[in-house]
């Protein structure tokens, strides 16, 4: 079917944009709609597979690793096609209780599968199997030694597994514990409406009485004056502090408890630790990277926002000014239809690689691009690729709100190259290795919003224009390093408090005025702090600690690679697209070594920042200076 989550809204672009009204998911080629008997056929067949898996594997791995392996592909490729399909109707239409009752269910029927008849594998992977019968597997089964980052990562953190029981109980539990909490505080961020009166334009308001979340972020972060922007973030504000802190108070009081219990029953020393082992980083090198942030970053930081603050006239700036565009007289903002934004981005992949064109056409094709804003829907953008039991066996969908700004197209950039990274990787390595950790999948997204940037950068002959795309992709780069670096300073601090004691609606405002001043400067030094006290309570990232430092980590060092083309040239291309399909079988270290990158280097990070943010703002102070 062709999931329409409720009427389209009331929206001016949709609208005038029959094209983008009807770019939305058709999921019928998985089931033709909720009531589908081939649901609970599936639900019943992944059943009988995890049964079998554990009749016929348990305790028989070291002879036969590589056939439990192929039996558990099958087992994941059948459970992502349902899982996909409850996923994408959730975030289409979040509040729908039939679709919450069929997710529900779906989740819940997987933790006790897995928990019940598969948690002895990574036991017994971990903790039986001795390194020489490991070894001696790795060299005679091609399967294992294809599956071989994933099983060493296995064994790597099974000195933090409890015993089967323990986990098994947990398994099973998860559906009930913090991610149901994050399911209800999605559900109830996407019932928000916010009352925002712009400018009257011929008597009437600019606004409708009524946003979405998703829409009013749009107006505080887009919007041309302002003070409508300011007014966007103060009435946004407080609808957050009266009806969404509350219970993102809570549900972070959940989700922090059961993971400071967790970590402690596990041993891990930080409540970074297991986050890290699962991005296959360092400790040291995390560090690193806050460190340079902090610093290098920071420091960039206030040379953009003082050439903000001077073209927009203002000594001081709002904080719903920090992703203004600069007003320059004659210079409008560009805006795009669907087709015209979809054109630019698969023109910019295709021309710097045909194979990435084509699949990002191929997106398009198979309707898995869900781009309108209407109801009900979850705000922001995601993609989901995954492996699924049935032709094309690899997919991959993408969500977006698009509302036709350059930000917007920047937004479909990003999530494209996440939609490449995963086809690739995918028909590489299959469903067991296609995903790399978050540390490196954002490799992929940064990379495509840059071959955009360079495409707008390389036709643009007006020295203003030029100058507010240089600004534009600087405030970019600061949203996802230095604004995502103070999310997870923000993050270490609840954590760390919250093991002493549940944390108020009080406590979480607090500190987020101290990491955002710590970060940014005093009130009044680079900007005043009024009515953005609540913003905190929005961030479904936190639901997912230590989620956020992905996007810094995989900003700069996508920024670093993307400097080396011009020393490697015509063999670029290929190296990179070997990088996409790698998928999870190599750590940062062996990704980058082909390019002659070391992320382990302490002067990676900051160096990736003069090369990227620092160089645009070169550029835009001469062009400022100039004009």
């Amino acid at each position: 079917m062709r999931y329409n989550a409720g009427m389209t809204i009331n929206n001016s672009e949709t609208q005038k944009d029959p094209a983008l009204a009807n770019q939305k998911f058709d999921l019928s080629d998985l089931y033709t709609s909720l009531s589908d008997p081939k649901i609970t056929e599936d639900l019943k067949l992944l059943e009988s597979l995890s049964k079998r898996f554990e009749r016929n594997f348990r305790g028989a791995l070291e002879s036969s690793l590589g056939d439990a392996l192929d039996e558990l592909r099958a087992i994941y490729a059948l459970q992502s096609k349902l899982s996909l399909f409850t996923s994408l109707l959730q975030a289409c239409s979040a509040s729908d209780e039939k679709i919450q009752q069929l997710s529900g269910k779906v989740r819940e029927n997987w933790a006790m599968l897995s928990g019940k008849y598969l948690t002895f594998f990574e036991q017994e992977v971990g903790k039986s199997l001795s390194e020489q019968s490991f070894s001696a597997l790795i060299t005679s089964d091609t399967r294992v030694a294809h599956c071989r980052s994933m099983l060493e990562k296995i064994r790597k953190q099974a000195k933090h597994l409890l015993s089967e029981e323990v986990e098994q109980s947990l398994k099973r539990r998860s559906p009930f514990m913090d991610e149901e909490w994050s399911e209800y505080f999605d559900t109830v961020e996407a019932k928000l409406r916010i009352s925002v009166r712009g400018p009257a334009t011929r008597g009437k308001p600019e606004f409708a009485k009524k946003l979405t979340l998703s829409q009013t972020v749009h107006i505080v972060l887009h919007h041309q004056e302002s003070a409508v922007r300011f007014e966007a973030m103060k009435c946004l504000n407080k609808v957050l502090k009266k009806d969404l802190a509350e219970v993102s108070s809570r549900s972070l009081n959940v989700v922090l408890g059961l993971k400071a219990v967790e970590d402690e029953t596990r041993g891990y020393k930080t409540p970074m630790e297991s986050r890290n082992l699962d991005n296959m980083v360092s400790e040291s090198v995390v560090d690193a990277l806050h460190e340079a942030v902090i610093t290098s970053g920071a420091e960039q930081a206030r040379r953009y926002f003082k050439l903000l603050a001077k073209h927009l006239n203002k000594e001081t700036l709002l904080w719903s000014d920090r992703t203004a565009a600069p007003d320059f007289p004659g210079i409008e903002s560009q805006k795009y239809t669907w087709e015209e934004g979809f054109k630019l981005v698969q023109n910019s992949y295709q021309k710097f690689s045909p194979t990435l064109g084509a699949l990002v056409s191929k997106l398009k094709d198979n309707k898995w691009i869900d781009a309108p804003v209407y109801p009900d829907k979850t705000s922001g953008a995601f993609n989901y690729s995954v492996e699924v039991n049935q032709e094309p066996r690899i997919r991959s969908y993408t969500l977006l709100n698009y509302l036709g700004t350059e930000d917007d197209v920047m937004v479909i950039a990003h999530e494209f190259g996440h939609a490449v990274h995963g086809l690739l990787a995918g028909e590489s390595q299959g469903g067991m290795m296609m995903h790399a950790p978050m540390v490196y999948a954002e490799t992929a997204s940064i990379f495509g919003e840059m071959l955009v940037f360079e495409e707008l950068l390389s036709k643009t002959t007006d020295q203003k224009k030029r100058l507010a795309l240089l600004m534009g992709k600087a405030s970019d780069f600061l949203s996802s390093s230095l604004r995502q670096i103070s999310f997870s300073l923000f993050e270490q601090e609840i954590h760390k408090k919250r093991k002493k004691s549940k944390l108020t609606t009080k406590d979480y405002r607090s500190i987020w005025l101290k990491i955002t001043k710590d970060i940014y400067g005093k009130d009044g030094e680079v900007f005043t702090y009024s009515g953005m006290d609540y913003l905190w309570s929005y961030v479904g990232h936190f639901m997912r600690p230590f989620y956020v430092y992905a996007y810094a980590f995989g900003e700069i060092l996508t920024q670093t690679l993307f400097a080396a083309r011009a020393t490697i040239g015509k063999e670029f291309e290929p190296l990179y697209l070997d990088l996409l399909k790698a998928g999870s079988t190599k750590d940062a270290v062996e990704l980058l070594k082909p390019f002659g990158l070391d992320p382990e280097d302490p002067l990676f990070w900051s160096r990736g920042i003069r090369l990227s943010l620092g160089k645009w703002l070169d550029e835009a102070e001469e062009i400022s200076a100039k004009l």
